[in-house]
């Protein structure tokens, strides 16, 4: 099967990220990278859990500390659990579009979803200067990110755009073109930082990442010569032989 045919058989609410939570060590390393402090307001737009709010507050001791989400089941043991913890902070039950953000300075938001995306990029083009939106795989639609330690990204306001996609995925991943060695050092890292305890789950999601960067890069006319390398075909042929899994058409496109 194509590869679009395997994902639209998983669970819907994997592929747009709704149980998909960070694990502690990368809400550390994020807020590391964005340096969050006591002088911020920090957001997290669909933040699931406590988690996130809870480290920001108690490690990084910002000022205000806000979770975002529609899951009300999720938002009321997240706050039973800050409230455990004697933890200060506010959880909203509520789309994410149409929440007022305007005070904040750090905003996580990792959302799949066009349309959401869609609608909040009007949002964060109408925020102050100088504020950070720190997403996870991938920039902000059409914008040059400010600093990437990938999979984190910062796009900073006023947002910069884009002249095409070639200049925003060589600004993501900071090489003038892309290798076998470059895609599978980020589709690794973005791996690691979802935190998952299944090493074979990992290494399958490694190396579909892998190729979906690598062919994305060939069609964008950025990956390095003009050749497939050889550990490419390979996975190539290991997806197709173990998994019925197809990515080789997509080479032809």
């Amino acid at each position: 099967m194509k590869i679009e045919e395997y994902l639209e058989k998983l669970p819907s609410n994997i592929l747009n990220g709704e149980d998909v939570q960070l694990s502690d060590k990368s809400f550390k390393e994020i807020f590391e990278f964005v340096n969050l402090s006591k002088n911020d307001i920090f957001y997290h737009l669909g933040c699931g859990n406590e988690k996130g709010i809870e480290i920001a507050v108690k490690e990084f001791k910002v000022k205000k500390a806000v979770g975002i989400d529609n899951n009300s089941e999720k938002i009321e043991k997240a706050k039973r659990d800050l409230e455990d913890k004697n933890i200060q902070a506010e959880l909203i039950c509520q789309n994410i579009e149409g929440v007022n953000f305007s005070d904040a300075t750090v905003i996580l938001f990792w959302f799949t979803d066009e349309n959401v995306i869609n609608q909040m990029m009007e949002k964060f083009e109408k925020l102050k200067s100088e504020i950070k939106i720190v997403t996870v795989w991938g920039p902000l639609p059409d914008c040059i990110p400010n600093k990437v330690n990938f999979p984190y990204i910062i796009n900073k306001t006023p947002l910069k755009k884009a002249s095409n996609m070639q200049e925003q995925l060589l600004a993501v991943f900071g090489v003038k073109c892309v290798d076998f060695v470059t895609a599978w050092e980020f589709a690794e890292r973005y791996t690691k930082s979802l935190g998952t305890s299944e090493v074979k789950n990992d290494r399958f999601l490694t190396i579909i990442q892998t190729l979906t960067i690598w062919i994305n890069a060939k069609k964008l006319g950025v990956a390095c010569g003009d050749e497939i390398p050889e550990s490419i075909k390979t996975y190539i042929n290991i997806m197709k032989m173990h998994f019925d899994i197809d990515f080789e058409y997509l080479l032809d496109k």
